[in-house]
């Protein structure tokens, strides 16, 4: 046998060897479900559709994939849901910190640690949001006039991260809103814009379309330099024209929301391997990369170990603000 027949007889072995785990590692065989832990067009819908898309576009997987909302209890139905469903790999919770975050300040009946963290895929940016009318032209008019008055600020969720960052600002700024909790921040925004709150910290993809349409526009952003430049959102603005909030004098440089996937618990490790796999080509595509431009959100990916450490370190400081606010659970 010459050397060149050597050298093939060795590639294909090597091939043949990496082949046979891939044809032996799990595989859906039914439909799956893209469980969403908040209401339609919130930030958390956003994902799980953008995921899917993807997902169907470039056919990641031989079955459908369909998305379906619990965004009861502040998303705490979907969280119970997984928790039900243990040992099903067909079932893909989408959500947030509030994973962590909500066992830490309600009586609910799930603890993260019931489900199986597949990644944090990005952190979403939050700002300042008000009507597109009010005559504030900056955060520090607003905070002015919202310390000699009963001001609403609305919020997806109850206890949850839009109100933490509320509390943070009412703490920062020595003034004090009515939070109003609603199921999402796309309900929010709808709320705004029909001026029944006065303002709202939604991130940039919950209020797209209501910048976009003249109802609202965003008065700083929790970032501790300006958003990343992209296309125009009106006429003449864009994420990157937003000053930060230190700008503006509101002494709060970072604020995100990890957005993060999830299995139930009791689930195989080789079916945990197969939607991080999922997760990671998703991350690969050109739509991906599109979706977080428009959405202006910081691309990242926490998985095992490192996810573990987000969310130990990210549960210490909740749990500061929780007892400032006299929110823990005895």
């Amino acid at each position: 046998m010459n050397i060149t027949s050597r050298l093939l007889l060795s590639t294909a072995a090597i091939l043949l060897a990496g082949a046979a785990p891939a044809c032996a590692a799990w595989q859906p065989q039914k439909p799956i479900e893209f469980v969403a832990t908040a209401g339609p067009g919130g930030g958390t819908d956003n994902l799980a559709r953008a995921v899917q898309n993807i997902v169907t576009k470039y056919k990641l997987t031989d079955q459908p994939v369909v998305v379906v909302n619990k965004a009861g209890g502040s998303g705490a139905e979907g969280y119970v849901y997984g928790k039900a469903s243990a040992g099903d790999p067909y079932k893909v919770i989408f959500g947030t910190s509030n994973a962590w975050q909500q066992p830490l300040v309600s009586k609910v009946a799930f603890n993260y640690t019931d489900l199986t963290p597949i990644a944090a895929m990005a952190q979403d940016e939050f700002l300042l949001w008000v009507k597109q009318d009010a005559p504030y032209k900056t955060a520090t008019d607003f905070l002015k006039a919202a310390a000699t008055g009963d001001f609403k600020m609305g919020g997806a969720q109850s206890k949850d991260t839009d109100e933490v960052l509320t509390r943070l600002i009412e703490k920062a700024a020595h003034v004090k809103f009515t939070y109003i909790p609603f199921k999402s921040g796309a309900e929010a925004a709808v709320q705004l814009a029909g001026g029944h709150i006065d303002s709202h910290v939604n991130n940039p993809s919950e209020s797209l379309g209501q910048w976009r349409g003249g109802t609202q526009r965003p008065l700083c952003a929790f970032s501790p330099k300006r958003l990343p430049q992209g296309p125009k959102i009106t006429a003449t603005e864009g994420w990157s024209d937003i000053p930060t909030c230190v700008e503006q004098g509101l002494a709060i440089s970072q604020y995100e929301q990890p957005r993060t996937v999830w299995l139930p618990g009791k689930v195989s490790a080789d079916q945990t391997a197969f939607y991080q796999d999922l997760m990671k080509k998703v991350q690969a595509t050109p739509e991906w990369k599109d979706y977080i431009e428009k959405s202006s959100q910081v691309d990242t990916f926490l998985s095992g170990d490192a996810f573990d450490k987000f969310i130990k370190e990210d549960l210490e400081h909740l749990k500061q603000v929780a007892a400032e606010q006299g929110w823990l659970v005895k």
